[in-house]
């Protein structure tokens, strides 16, 4: 179960990696909105700026740059000036509100300096002879009129929020995982139900939980598999039951078909030409034993019901054996058989079945020959390629096209038939051959050979100890 560990930590990767994000971009946002926000000062430096410009004329009266004077029409804004002497209004801009008074007191200074007048929020520049204080208006700023905090809070400070930083993260880990027990609960078995649905087991997940409809649904699934694997087998079994019995069943009759067609194919006595219809009965007739037989042996094969008996072999000795066998029986040279299999190279073992792997060899073989009616040259070589051996057949036949190569690598099976009824061809000598090869771990590839015609190559592992 190392799917369901690997789960739980991706839950709190996330979880975890969502949390830093989460606080680095609250941090951000803090710094970008303080950042917005800090020309909110702007109230103290035109304060100061007023003060600064206001100035007294020859005549005694006091005058503001028209500049200055915009930027606080502009804000909706006024200013007072109260002298130092006599603490009264000696100047103003025409939009004082008529509820701010014209005469202060020391600690009515105090009070408008720190906060408000008449809730105006309210902004001090020291002037050449007084005291400039700009109002702006009720809803416009918030003023923090107890500014002090403890020395001891900020120095204190860097600590206090690596403490409420790793309080916060381990506050949403509890909850997180307060939240998510039941669904990880949950997730065990029905991982585990998902991971045994493909070994064709039964299945059966307990439905309760946060997942128990997804527990249904695998039970569902499960129940499903089983009764079409039942269904499955049922027909596998009457299928090779039925190749079996009629396979058995044609026999004898065969036999008998073939026995009289060769005495008539014999016989001297009759026509010419009758004795080549009897010749065409055992040709045909050798056709569907051999089909018969290749039937039972791709059944045997593709349920596992034929022994392979494994033994260490030279499968060059084997295939030397082969060749020899085939050229002994081309009387009329009409196949003749190159051995290009390197001299120096006289062993390659593997742990392979001696009946099987030579079926597959003389499958191959005589696909050439059967496919190239008007003779062709057969080229046999055996290669060792790291741990494997190659058994290369090929031809300079006829050969096949690239549409019909790339078919035979990815069809599952190999059945040929055209619409001449006197040649009916079938394709179960190559699905023999792949199966052969299967039951060894090895492999089939077809190809097109390097003499313009047809190559087929046999994959097996090999025994390097030897």
């Amino acid at each position: 179960m190392k799917s369901v560990p690997k789960l739980i930590r991706r839950f709190l990767g996330i979880m975890l990696l969502s949390t830093v994000l989460l606080l680095i971009l609250n941090f951000i946002l803090l710094v970008v909105v303080t950042a917005s926000r800090a020309p909110n000062g702007y109230p103290w430096i035109t304060a100061g700026e007023t003060s600064q410009a206001l100035r007294q004329t020859e005549s005694g009266s006091y005058e503001l740059p028209d500049a200055i004077a915009s930027e606080l029409e502009e804000s909706h804004a006024w200013a007072i000036l109260i002298d130092n002497e006599t603490m009264q209004v000696v100047w103003q801009t025409d939009n004082l509100p008529q509820t701010v008074p014209l005469s202060y007191s020391i600690s009515d200074i105090a009070n408008l300096t720190r906060g408000y007048i008449d809730g105006y929020p309210t902004f001090t520049g020291e002037a050449e002879n007084g005291l400039v204080v700009l109002g702006y208006p009720k809803d416009s700023f918030w003023k923090h009129m107890w500014p002090s905090w403890d020395y001891d809070l900020i120095a204190n400070l860097p600590k206090t929020v690596l403490s409420v930083f790793v309080i916060n993260i381990v506050f949403i880990f509890i909850i997180y995982c307060f939240a998510n027990f039941g669904l990880l609960k949950s997730v065990k078995p029905i991982v585990s139900g998902i991971q045994r649905l493909p070994t064709k087991e039964a299945v059966t997940v307990r439905e309760r939980g946060l997942l128990s409809e997804l527990a249904a649904s695998i039970n569902k699934t499960s129940e499903i598999l089983q009764s079409q694997s039942r269904q499955l087998q049922k027909k596998e079994n009457a299928r090779a039951n039925w190749i079996a019995g009629v396979s058995h069943d044609i026999r004898t009759p065969l036999s008998i078909v073939m026995g009289y067609a060769g005495q008539l194919e014999n016989d001297k006595r009759l026509p010419e030409e009758d004795r080549q219809k009897a010749t065409v009965i055992v040709k045909q007739s050798k056709r569907m034993r051999n089909l018969i037989n290749d039937l039972n042996l791709a059944s045997k094969l593709e349920y596992n019901m034929q022994p392979v008996r494994m033994e260490k072999q030279n499968v060059i000795a084997i295939v030397r054996q082969i060749v020899v066998d085939f050229i002994n029986m081309d009387i009329e040279d009409k196949y003749p058989i190159n051995w290009e299999t390197d001299e120096a190279q006289s062993v390659c073992f593997a742990e392979v079945d001696k009946d099987l792997l030579k079926r597959a060899v003389t499958n191959l073989i005589q696909n050439s020959i059967n496919h190239n009616e008007g003779g062709c040259h057969i080229y046999i070589r055996i290669m060792t390629e790291e741990e494997r051996c190659a058994i290369i057949v090929s031809d300079d036949g006829t050969g096949a096209t690239d549409e019909q190569i790339e078919c035979l690598n990815s069809s599952p099976h190999y059945m040929v038939c055209d619409e001449n009824t006197s040649e009916q061809r079938h394709g179960l000598g190559l699905l023999i051959v792949k199966q052969i090869m299967e039951a060894h771990h090895g492999w089939l590839t077809i190809d097109h050979s390097q003499y313009g015609g047809f190559q087929a190559v046999l994959y097996l592992p090999v025994i390097r100890n030897y």
